[in-house]
């Protein structure tokens, strides 16, 4: 099938714009006259996406506190988004994460004789192991990013397909960390710092006060740190506002995006929990994932928890490799004592660190497929009569 179907997307919040980008341009070399529309962010518009709203509107921080403050924004996006959809039903939805928006659509959408594509399979492996029905009903096929979700799926008579992490192909397997600090203007030596304390607004005002403070601490025992934040611009000036209210504005070189940069360029990164922390797995940094939400969110999301690990590359590993700590346990003075551990193994414990590196190249070994291409053949399949 050659010519270019009709393409609907819902792609929410940085991870899923960054995703659904990678995924548009390898359908635009299947078909090249492709025309993709819905709900994205500002590197599916780079790939010719026509944004009906902006992938932020989606994002919500925590299990359900926030998402019951902007359930009826959210709502009434779907409703409207439903509508215009089966008025003029695309040739396959395609819901890019987002899982509690995207999949009670796709169900609708499906039941309407819409093909439904759902890319990410949601992490029924971590917690909420009751979404599979929702995942049955929704989704004519998965896309999944990690390689034991379709034995998962298949148990459970959805169809999948494994296309590796997008971002294994992104993030290349040599680091060049000279490059990465001329370009942000970092001096070759010292230790370097990256912070970063989510893409959403409520982990702006959850996370980055006690990474801020953490920031503090640990510039007090180690003077010549520099310590950088990359931040997505819609919340620079919060971020940045936190920074002063922390009394770290001075301190802190606040980034426009350029997350990647930072990851490149430092040598330890206090990071939220997310997929923010694969990415520093990929650039194979000792990390400390920190994590914190409104008390009710956390007590609802823990009765859900299926393992013992939070961050993506504990997970993946099947070990604490990296220290995680969350809501009351992420305090700054234990956040900074984790990151000031990883500094004294930099000088002092070079076997340390050589282990947590070859354990993050074999996950970049492990997610490294041709995903775009995989992806697109994938819905191609989907598309077939």
């Amino acid at each position: 099938m050659r010519e270019p179907p009709r393409i609907a997307m819902v792609a929410g919040e940085t991870s899923g714009d960054l995703l659904a980008s990678l995924l548009l341009g390898g359908m635009r070399d299947l078909w090249p006259e492709l025309q993709a529309r819905g709900i994205g962010g500002p590197q599916m518009v780079a790939q010719g996406f026509d944004a009906w709203w902006p992938s932020e509107r989606l994002a919500v921080h925590g299990y359900s506190v926030e998402l019951l403050r902007r359930i009826a924004g959210l709502v009434r996006i779907r409703r409207q988004l439903r509508a215009r959809l089966l008025a003029a039903p695309p040739s396959v939805f395609i819901g890019v994460d987002a899982p509690d928006f995207n999949l009670a659509l796709e169900a609708d959408l499906r039941a309407a004789g819409i093909k439904t594509v759902h890319f990410v399979c949601p992490s029924i492996w971590a917690w909420r192991a009751e979404r599979v029905k929702k995942i049955r009903r929704a989704a004519d096929h998965v896309l999944c990013i990690f390689p034991f979700e379709p034995a998962l799926l298949a148990r459970h008579g959805i169809a999948a397909t494994y296309v590796g992490h997008p971002l294994a192909a992104v993030i290349p397997r040599e680091i060049d960390r000279a490059a990465a600090r001329v370009r942000l203007g970092l001096p070759q030596h010292g230790p370097v710092l990256a912070i970063l304390p989510g893409s959403r607004s409520a982990e702006v005002q959850y996370i980055a006060p006690a990474f801020f403070r953490a920031a503090a601490l640990i510039r007090k025992a180690l003077p010549a740190i520099k310590m950088i934040v990359p931040a997505v611009p819609a919340l620079q000036e919060r971020i940045a506002a936190c920074a002063r209210e922390c009394g770290v504005q001075d301190t802190l070189q606040i980034l426009t995006g350029q997350s990647h940069a930072a990851l490149a360029a430092c040598d330890v990164t206090l990071i939220a929990s997310g997929t923010a922390t694969l990415e520093a797995a990929l650039f194979q940094r000792p990390m400390v994932i920190g994590y914190r939400m409104h008390p009710l969110s956390w007590r609802l999301m823990r009765r859900k928890q299926l393992q013992p690990w939070v961050g993506l590359p504990n997970i993946l590993c099947e070990d604490f490799v990296v220290p995680e700590l969350l809501q009351d346990a992420a305090t700054p003075q234990a956040l900074a004592a984790g990151v000031l551990d990883w500094f004294a193994a930099l000088d002092n414990a070079p076997a340390r660190i050589a282990a947590l590196e070859a354990r993050f190249a074999d996950l970049h070994q492990s997610l490294s497929r041709n995903t775009s291409d995989l992806a697109s053949h994938a819905i191609e399949e989907v598309l077939k009569p």
